[in-house]
């Protein structure tokens, strides 16, 4: 650890009131603050806002710090924001987003590394910077893709963690091409050398502590990671829910019920996802089954397709409180859709697009939990024979609520919360 780290307040002070401190309560002597950097994008959000709301229910102080705008909606009503963004920068990125989500393999890595996750690192450190004189976090809770966080906590001395969005890079996907691993290494070390670090250290995985949510029934062995990778199952609830759903359409809960399907491809899916909607319509629209479609007005339609009666077409949904009345989840691969849907003992269709959703996928199918099926040339009946596999097929739905069982043994948000508090 470098003499810049070594200055982290570690130290927690015990509470001296015993009883007169509330159950799930901290003495105000042991309140903390948590800063959490974020990126514009939704799932690496989500966890955060379950993790800051078990924090905030033990009396802890909780911020956050990124696109302000982006944030406002996800997070609780009143929350603390930091802004740190770059408006040349967030206009560069909107403006590229069509032909970021077209792109594949190592293209996609590519533009990932050098037109977003280090420039965004740039944009946002004058903000981090701003957000760590004000706030004073005794803990900076940095995701993976915010590399300007744990500088700033490397160069004020605060101890800090890593929100792992994803389980990809714990498979080290880029294993068996060393070139391009080391070409990843140069960047992060390119970006803390720039910002004045000279110990450089991979700072996509703290040293302190890093939360991993999923387990290893998803994931695979994780036996061999140190203790302080902890893989705390997702952390789900503590967010908004804005959207309104008309639970009314859907089969009234009993025996005589179809099975109904959850159809997603995330927030970033392209225009490619036009095509797929059409599709996964075409694949549902003989089954039995009544199919939730989650895509912006119009896709599905492009191609002069009407959507089939069987399926309720939605622009957003409250994804959590819709999840329990659903039977299976047909999606891109994002890993909090595919951890929600697994959390609720659901087998899942996968039909990975790019970045680490193929990963995600092969998670999936190993674990028994689902089916994986081409997103660019998947046709209808193999969608179809996919979605009848899992929901005819128990052993899917078995292995699903294996998995189900152990996120709930790792403790999800409440786990989170105990780790942040220790490393405070």
């Amino acid at each position: 650890m470098s003499s810049k780290t070594s200055k982290a307040r570690r130290v927690a002070v015990p509470s001296l009131l015993g009883d007169a401190v509330p159950p799930g309560r901290t003495a105000e002597r042991d309140r903390r603050r948590f800063l959490f950097a974020v990126p514009p994008l939704t799932g690496h959000v989500n966890p955060t806002v379950a993790v800051a709301a078990e924090l905030t229910a033990r009396g802890h102080r909780v911020a956050w710090v990124g696109r302000r705008s982006f944030l406002e909606p996800l997070l609780p009503s009143g929350a603390r924001i930091y802004a740190a963004e770059d408006p040349a920068f967030t206009a560069k990125l909107e403006a590229a987003r069509d032909h970021w989500t077209a792109l594949r393999g190592p293209a996609a890595l590519k533009f990932l590394w050098e037109e977003f996750i280090v420039p965004l690192g740039h944009a946002m450190t004058p903000g981090v910077e701003r957000a760590m004189d004000r706030f004073h976090p005794d803990v900076v809770v940095a995701d993976q893709q915010v590399l300007a966080a744990p500088v700033a906590a490397r160069l004020h001395g605060v101890p800090w963690a890593t929100s792992a969005t994803t389980s990809a890079e714990f498979t080290r996907p880029l294993a068996g091409m060393p070139l391009v691993e080391e070409w990843v290494r140069d960047h992060i070390g390119r970006f803390q050398s720039e910002h004045g670090i000279e110990d450089l250290i991979d700072l996509r995985f703290s040293d302190h502590l890093t939360l991993v949510f999923s387990t290893g029934a998803l994931v695979g062995d994780v036996s061999f990671f140190p203790d302080h990778i902890a893989f705390v199952g997702p952390a789900l609830g503590g967010r908004p829910e804005h959207d309104a759903f008309p639970f009314e359409l859907l089969d009234p809960e009993g025996e005589d019920a179809r099975p109904a399907v959850l159809v997603s491809l995330g927030t970033v899916s392209g225009p490619a996802g036009a095509r797929f909607f059409r599709v996964a319509a075409e694949a549902v629209a003989d089954l039995d089954v009544q199919a939730v479609f989650v895509m912006p007005s119009g896709k599905g339609r492009a191609q002069g397709a009407a959507l089939p009666d069987n399926v309720i077409a939605r622009e957003s949904v409250p994804q959590l409180a819709l999840l329990p009345r659903m039977s299976a989840v047909l999606t891109h691969g994002g890993h909090n859709t595919v951890c929600e849907a697994l959390a609720h003992g659901l087998p899942l269709v996968v039909a990975p697009i790019r970045d680490d959703q193929p990963i995600i996928a092969r998670q999936v199918e190993a674990s028994g939990a689902g089916r994986v099926v081409r997103f660019a040339r998947a046709g209808a009946d193999e969608i179809r024979t996919a979605l009848t596999g899992v929901l005819g097929d128990p052993a899917h739905r078995e292995a699903a609520a294996r998995i189900r069982d152990s996120f709930d043994a790792a403790g999800g948000a409440a786990r989170a919360a105990d780790l942040l508090e220790k490393l405070a």
